[in-house]
C-alpha cells in the first residue's frame, strides 16, 4: 500500500521535474527560434529541415557542444555487464519531429547567450557536468550525467535541460545498434533519492526493517523455553523437540541465498511483505501441527522464508543511510537482530510453565506479533532501493514524453534473472573457500552464534538446575544478555566522532571515503568481552555464589557479541561492496546451518560435561578468535590487494 501511495507521489516530482526542465526548454527553443527568424532573410540557402553545419555555427555553440563530447564516459557501465557506453553523437531524447532548423549566421542575440549561461550555471552541477548521486547499492555504482544535446532547435533544448539521463550504445537482439536514456537521479540533492529524505522518514523506515528483524529472531528461540511440554505432547524426547529450533535456524541459513538476488530483482518491500506473509503461514501451521514430523518440517520452512532481513536488511540500511550514517543507524538494527532472540526465552519461559496455556501459545504470539508488524511494513514502509526507483522513474518519462528509449539502469540487464540466481547461489560457496577475510569472518560469527544458542538449552543448567529458578524466571534470565547489547551502543557516538576525524583527514589526502579497517574499531572493543564472559559465567556458577555473578557475565557477552556483529557485517560491506551480497550470504548461511545443528547436540553437551567445562570450551573458541580484528585492521588492506573480489 506504501509503495503504491510512493510510486503516486514518484509521478508527481518526475512531473514537476520534466515540466520544470520543459519550461527552460521552451524559453531556450523560444528565443533561438526567434533568432533563426532573423538570420533567415539573410541566408538564401537556409532550409527549414536542415541540420546545422558545426563549422558556421557560433562559437559559443561549438564550445558548448565540444563541453557535451569532451565528457568521459569511460566509467558509465552496466554493473551487471561490466560494459562502457558509448559517447558517439545521438538522437537527443524528445527532439520535435519538425522544429525549425537552419544556418545560423552572426552571433546570438545577448538576451540568448545570457538565457544559456543561466542554464549552463544552475545548482544541481550544471547542463553538461556529470551528476553523481553517490548513492550505490551493495558496490552498483550508478553515475549520472545529464542528456546529451547535439543540436538547439526547440524539441532538442529540451534534451539539453533534462538531467540525471546517461545516453548509451545498445545492440539489438536483431544485431542493429540503437541509443538507451538511462534514467538516474537528477542530482546529489534529488528528493527522489532516499538519501535525501525527510530524516523521519528514514528513521520510520530503519525502524520497520529491525523490527522485522526482531520478530523472526523472537520466533527462532521462543519455542525452546516449552520444549518440555512440547516434547510431553508429541511423545519424543527433549533433544527431538530441539529440532524445531534447529531446523528452523538451518531454514534461515539456507533461505538467505535467496532473499537478496530476489530483492535485486523486484525491490525490497515486496521481497519483505512476500515472505514475512508466507513465514507466518507456516508458523501457523507449526502450531496447527498434529505430530512432530509436521512441527519440524513447518518451522524449517518458516525459518527458509524468515531469512529475508538477514540479507535484505544491510542493503536496505544502505539505501537510507550515508556511509558515515549508518555508524548510527545499522547498530540499530543490529540491537533489533539480537534482541528477538532475547527476548523469545523471556515469554517462552513463562508459557511454558503455565498450566492455563498450550505450548502452541509460543507460536500464537508469535503469530499476533508478526502480524501487527506485517501490516506496518505494508503500510508504511517506503521502497528503498534505487534500481527499483529508478525504474518507476523511466515509466513515468515513457509516459510523459512517449518515448521508449527511457530506461533504467535495472531495465537493460542483458543476463536473465535465473542465471544471476545462479551466480548468487555457487557464488557464495567460491568466497567461503578462497578468501581469508569470509573465512575467518564467518568462523568468528559462527562461534558466537553457537554459544549464544546453545544457551537456549543451557541456561536450564545455568540457572534452573544450579540455582532452582522456574521456568520464567530462566527465561528472564536473557534480558541480562540484552542489557549488554544497549551497553554496546554507548560506542557508537565515541566511533562516530573518530570517523568524522579520520574523514576529513582521508579527504585533505586526497581521498574521498575511509578504508574498511575503520569498522573495526567496534570489534576491537569488543572481542576480548567474549571469551572472558564465558569462563567467568562457567566458573561462578555454584550455588555458593550468588546468580548475579553469573547473570553479570551474560551482560559483559551480550556487549561483546553486538561489537563483533556490527564489526563484521559493516567491514564485509565496505570490502567487498558488489560482492558484499553474496560474502553476506555466506556467512549467514554458515553460522546459522552450524548454530542449529550445536542446538541439538546442546542438551548432551551441558549434560555430559557440565556447565563449567562446557563453557570453558566455548571461551577457549572464542578466545582463539579474539586476534582476528586486531590482524584485520594491521593487515587488512594487503589481504585485500591479494583478493580477486575485495575492493583496494
Amino acid at each position: 500500500m506504501q509503495s503504491f501511495f510512493q510510486y503516486r507521489r514518484f509521478n508527481k516530482h518526475v512531473t514537476r521535474q520534466y515540466e520544470r526542465d520543459r519550461s527552460k526548454a521552451e524559453a531556450l527553443g523560444h528565443h533561438n527560434n526567434a533568432d533563426l527568424d532573423t538570420s533567415a532573410d539573410t541566408s538564401a540557402t537556409a532550409s527549414y529541415d536542415d541540420v546545422p553545419n558545426p563549422a558556421s555555427q557560433p562559437a559559443k555553440n561549438r564550445d558548448m557542444e565540444e563541453a557535451v563530447h569532451a565528457q568521459d564516459y569511460g566509467d558509465m557501465r552496466d554493473p551487471e555487464k561490466g560494459e562502457q557506453s558509448g559517447n558517439g553523437t545521438v538522437e537527443p531524447p524528445n527532439a520535435a519531429p519538425s522544429g525549425r532548423q537552419g544556418d545560423v549566421a552572426g552571433e546570438e542575440s545577448e538576451h540568448m547567450q545570457e538565457l544559456e549561461k543561466q542554464l549552463s550555471d544552475r545548482d544541481d552541477g550544471g547542463i553538461f557536468e556529470p551528476i553523481n548521486t553517490g548513492a550505490a547499492r551493495e558496490g552498483e555504482r550508478m553515475s549520472r550525467t545529464s542528456t546529451v544535446a547535439t543540436r538547439k532547435t526547440m524539441g532538442t533544448a529540451l534534451g539539453t535541460t533534462l538531467t540525471g539521463i546517461d545516453v548509451r550504445d545498445r545492440s539489438t537482439k536483431e544485431g542493429g545498434d540503437g541509443k538507451v536514456f538511462v534514467v538516474g537521479y537528477e542530482s546529489e540533492k534529488d528528493i527522489m533519492n532516499p538519501h535525501n529524505w525527510s530524516t523521519i522518514t528514514r528513521i520510520g523506515a530503519t525502524v520497520n526493517i529491525a523490527s522485522i528483524g526482531w520478530v523472526v529472531g523472537f520466533a527462532s528461540s521462543v519455542d525452546s523455553a516449552a520444549l518440555t511440554q512440547a516434547s510431553a505432547d508429541f511423545g519424543v524426547s527433549e533433544v527431538t523437540e530441539s529440532l524445531a529450533t534447529g531446523l528452523f535456524l538451518i531454514g534461515f541459513g539456507v533461505g538467505a541465498l535467496f532473499a537478496g538476488p530476489v530483492s535485486e530483482t523486484i525491490g525490497r518491500n515486496p521481497v519483505y511483505i512476500a515472505t514475512l506473509s508466507l513465514y507466518m503461514i507456516f508458523i501457523m501451521a507449526s502450531g496447527l501441527s498434529p505430530n512432530i514430523g509436521a512441527q519440524l518440517t513447518f518451522r524449517f520452512i518458516a525459518g527458509l522464508f524468515g531469512a529475508t532481513p538477514l540479507t535484505c536488511a544491510g542493503g536496505s540500511i544502505s539505501d537510507l543511510w550515508s556511509p558515515m550514517e549508518r555508524v548510527y543507524a545499522f547498530p540499530v538494527f543490529a540491537n533489533a537482530a539480537f534482541m528477538g532472540p532475547i527476548f523469545g526465552p523471556v515469554v517462552g519461559g513463562f508459557i511454558g510453565q503455565s498450566s492455563r496455556v498450550s505450548w502452541r501459545w509460543t507460536e500464537w504470539i508469535t503469530l499476533i506479533i508478526s502480524g501487527l508488524i506485517l501490516f506496518n511494513v505494508v503500510m508504511f514502509q517506503p521502497e528503498t532501493y534505487a534500481p527499483i526507483l529508478l525504474k518507476w522513474k523511466a515509466a513515468h518519462l515513457r509516459e510523459l514524453t512517449g518515448d521508449d528509449r527511457y530506461r533504467a539502469e535495472v531495465e537493460i540487464r542483458d543476463v536473465p534473472f535465473i542465471k544471476r540466481l545462479a551466480r548468487a547461489l555457487y557464488r557464495p560457496f567460491v568466497l567461503t573457500i578462497s578468501e581469508p577475510i569470509i573465512i575467518l569472518i564467518a568462523l568468528y560469527l559462527t562461534v558466537i552464534y553457537i554459544i549464544l544458542f546453545t544457551f537456549l538449552d543451557g541456561y536450564d543448567f545455568v540457572f534452573t538446575q544450579t540455582y532452582g529458578f522456574s521456568e520464567g524466571i530462566t527465561g528472564l534470565s536473557f534480558i541480562g544478555i540484552g542489557i549488554g547489547l544497549c551497553l554496546a551502543s554507548i560506542l557508537v557516538p565515541i566511533i562516530y566522532k573518530w570517523a568524522k576525524a579520520d574523514l576529513a583527514k582521508v579527504k585533505e589526502q586526497g581521498g574521498t571515503r575511509l578504508p574498511p579497517e575503520f569498522r573495526l574499531w567496534f570489534a576491537m572493543f569488543g572481542a576480548p568481552a567474549i571469551p572472558i564472559s564465558m569462563l567467568w559465567m562457567g566458573w561462578t556458577a555454584y550455588p555458593g555464589i550468588s546468580y548475579w555473578s553469573p547473570l553479570g557475565a551474560s551482560v559483559l557477552f551480550g556487549y561483546g557479541i553486538l561489537c563483533v556483529f556490527i564489526s563484521s557485517y559493516q567491514y564485509i560491506i565496505d570490502s567487498y561492496e558488489i560482492y558484499a551480497a553474496s560474502a553476506l550470504a555466506s556467512v549467514t548461511l554458515i553460522r546459522y546451518v552450524a548454530a542449529g545443528g550445536m542446538v541439538e547436540v546442546a542438551i548432551p553437551f551441558y549434560s555430559n560435561l557440565g556447565v563449567h567445562w562446557t563453557l570453558t570450551i566455548l571461551g577457549c573458541l572464542s578466545a582463539l578468535l579474539v586476534p582476528v580484528p586486531y590482524l584485520f585492521y594491521k593487515y587488512g588492506v594487503k589481504i585485500r590487494k591479494r583478493s580477486k573480489y575485495a575492493v583496494v
